[in-house]
């Protein structure tokens, strides 16, 4: 089985595309978006571009946020503008109900060859996450050819990225078709030493991944809040963190595990903020009235030789509470590394939201060579599981 890429369409002209986006991203004030916002509607434009470029009729279909019905801070018309100014031609906002009779198709029917459509929210409608049968068909009604460019949404089994599939002849768009290569070069054929790099909260959430990398990497560095679970499982400090209990008991499963490499140092802080008195210390020495908010100096330095050693990359999480500058060193600087090792060297792969977030602040983001767009589904994934979005696309 191989991925039906979009590539393999000869003639749109005039075609009706159903293009499944991925343009959930943080709205700020009045709907505004900003430069580090909008990193999820640039990765879409190379396909939407393609597609417009060869006379396509497209009609953009993305969710934004868990709404409860139809509520308007969770509307996409600030995104079609946003669209309108990247692309620099119009794009028709349609915020017309599909339940309400033929109004949706009225106002596609004014879509010319070239010509690109957004639709209103489409978890305004609860069959989508239900994927309702006969609500995917309504859809693939609106087009002649369905191409999904929304990574991100592959791993879940919704009437806009799974169920539309079974009602026309189905695409992966430029941009799955690169995750998808890219993510299958790490777990098919890495070149060694192949270095993970995983941070972020719970080890509960990441732990199929965890596992999987475990077989197939050579190191599998540990940072983050999930760093905590550990530390407790080896009888150190954690100092005033939450933890899980059942985190800890997979901890105890996972240090079994000689690849399992864990921080020998600490930044320790009193506080959450700028101003909390911080210090540097081995783990060992973390106070109960202190947080673990990133990993130590000389824990930098270690992780740095694994990674200055790969020959792939792999990165998913921060190494600390990397948004407060005090506390985002580890995460930055084993950041700039991963890219400065990437694009030659070295294969790397960042993905994740807070990891996009943090390779942007490295100022360096354009040298990894794959970031991925999609957290949930980078990591399922990576975990070897199908995801139903991708199951769509493959034909023999």
């Amino acid at each position: 089985m191989v991925l039906n890429t979009i590539a393999k369409l000869k003639s749109l002209k005039n075609k009706r595309v159903l293009l499944r986006v991925d343009f959930n991203i943080p709205l700020g004030k009045g709907g505004k978006i900003g430069p580090e916002e909008d990193a999820k509607i640039r990765a879409s434009l190379p396909t939407i571009e393609h597609l417009l470029k060869a006379g396509a009729k497209v009609i953009a279909v993305s969710h934004l946020g868990r709404p409860k019905k139809c509520e308007e801070k969770y509307s996409l018309a600030p995104v079609a503008k946003h669209l309108t100014k990247l692309l620099g031609k119009k794009v028709l906002f349609v915020d017309d109900c599909l339940e309400d009779g033929e109004k949706v198709e009225k106002r596609l029917a004014k879509l010319g060859a070239g010509e690109l459509a957004l639709l209103e929210n489409i978890r305004y409608y609860p069959q989508e996450e239900k994927n309702d049968k006969k609500f995917a068909k309504r859809l693939a009604g609106l087009a002649d050819i369905y191409v999904n460019d929304a990574f991100a949404t592959c791993h879940r089994a919704h009437a806009s990225t799974e169920g539309v599939a079974h009602f026309l002849p189905a695409y992966a768009g430029l941009l799955v078709e690169k995750e998808v290569a890219s993510l299958d070069r790490v777990l098919k054929k890495p070149k060694k030493p192949f270095i993970v790099l995983m941070g972020g909260a719970k080890i509960s959430s990441k732990l199929p991944t965890l596992k999987k990398m475990l077989a197939v990497a050579d190191k599998v560095l540990i940072g983050g809040a999930m760093a905590n679970a550990f530390f407790k499982a080896m009888d150190l400090p954690a100092g005033k963190a939450p933890i899980d209990k059942e985190d800890v008991k997979l901890a105890k499963q996972l240090l079994k595990n000689k690849k399992l490499i864990l921080p020998t140092d600490v930044l320790a802080a009193t506080g959450l903020d700028e101003k909390a008195k911080a210090r540097y210390c081995p783990v060992a020495e973390v106070k109960p009235n202190e947080y673990i908010l990133d990993i130590g100096a000389l824990s930098i330095g270690d992780y740095a030789a694994f990674i200055k050693s790969a020959q792939t990359i792999v990165w998913n999480g921060p190494l600390g509470l990397f948004e407060v500058p005090k506390f985002a060193h580890g995460t930055v600087a084993l950041g700039r590394i991963i890219a400065a090792r990437s694009k030659g060297r070295a294969f790397g792969v960042v993905g994740g939201g807070e990891t996009i977030a943090a390779v942007e602040r490295t100022g360096m983001a354009e040298w990894v060579d794959h970031i991925s767009t999609g957290g949930g589904a980078m990591l399922e994934y990576l975990s070897g599981k199908p995801l139903p979005g991708i199951k769509a696309l493959m034909r023999k």
